[in-house]
């Protein structure tokens, strides 16, 4: 008699969609037949919530999820919490947790953040302290709200004349940085696990951190990264050589794991081949099966 299988809810991220008027992504989302769809505030793209979203952005954006039943928990905030100049990093703080409150409104119970892009190597004590106690500023506030920070594995990118990028190392991406960050912070706050972010720092580390991370993790993007010269253009998972299916068998978390396609040019394509992979993981595992 076989066990039942493991099964992972998934969704599908904004960032493809950042260019698309809001109603587009819930259009998308529906014609694939997803039940979560992630939103964003802020950072300047049309496809999101304004920087500062009034009540009547934010009813006209909750009722699309009415409209068209789905659920969206899931609130990506643009930050950097690991700026030098001080002022800025105040500031900083101060807009993150105008931002989680106008998440909350949304209705959101995750805001995925970044720890900040200075390269690992450059981090001081002087600003590693910083960074632990405004991610400690925004849990206390959000711990209020009922909602949770999910910080997102991402490495610093630099662009390339070829149009592809150049990983570097950040706090997120560096292991003894991250199991210092495991210590250093808050057991409620959690992890955006993005296995392709990992990879394209550090291409042989096949597992992506996930023993580092496994129980950390809250929140999830599923992409994958493809080599162009020396730098990587972003793709769908099983577009390159990132396996995930040992990655699913072994992932403790139980949420939705989402779809995250960047490219805006053939953005439903990448979508469909990423579920077109999921399936192939679903056929050959005896441990795992996915929900939509």
């Amino acid at each position: 008699m076989s066990e039942v299988k493991k099964i992972i809810p998934i969704g599908v991220g904004e960032w493809g969609f950042r260019n698309l008027p809001m109603r587009d992504h819930f259009k998308i989302a529906k014609k694939f037949g997803f039940n979560w769809l992630e939103f964003g505030i802020g950072g300047g793209q049309p496809g999101r919530l304004s920087e500062h979203p009034d009540e009547k952005e934010i009813n006209e954006f909750k009722s699309l999820g009415a409209a068209f039943a789905i659920n969206t928990p899931f609130c990506c905030i643009e930050n950097d919490f690991t700026l030098v100049d001080l002022v800025k990093h105040n500031q900083m703080v101060e807009k993150v947790q105008s931002q989680i409150k106008s998440a909350s409104e949304c209705g959101a119970t995750h805001v995925r953040l970044f720890a900040g892009f200075t390269p690992a190597i450059e981090m001081t004590d002087e600003i590693w302290g910083r960074m632990v106690n405004a991610f400690i500023q925004c849990d206390d506030l959000c711990d209020e709200l009922g909602l949770l920070i999910s910080i997102e594995t991402h490495g610093g990118i630099k662009f390339n004349d070829d149009s592809s990028v150049t990983h570097i190392n950040s706090v997120t991406t560096d292991a003894e940085s991250l199991d210092r960050m495991l210590r250093d912070l808050p057991p409620r706050i959690g992890f955006n696990y993005d296995p392709g972010n990992i990879k394209a720092v550090n291409p042989n580390e096949k597992m992506c951190y996930l023993n580092l991370l496994n129980n950390r993790i809250n929140y999830c993007h599923l992409k994958d990264w493809v080599r162009r010269g020396e730098g990587w253009v972003a793709g769908a998972i099983g577009d390159d050589n990132l396996d995930y299916k040992p990655i699913f068998e072994q992932l403790n978390f139980a949420g939705v794991c989402q779809i995250e396609y960047e490219p805006l040019e053939d953005t439903e394509a990448g979508i469909q081949r990423s579920l077109d992979y999921l399936q192939n993981i679903e056929q050959s595992s005896d441990v795992v099966t996915f929900q939509v």
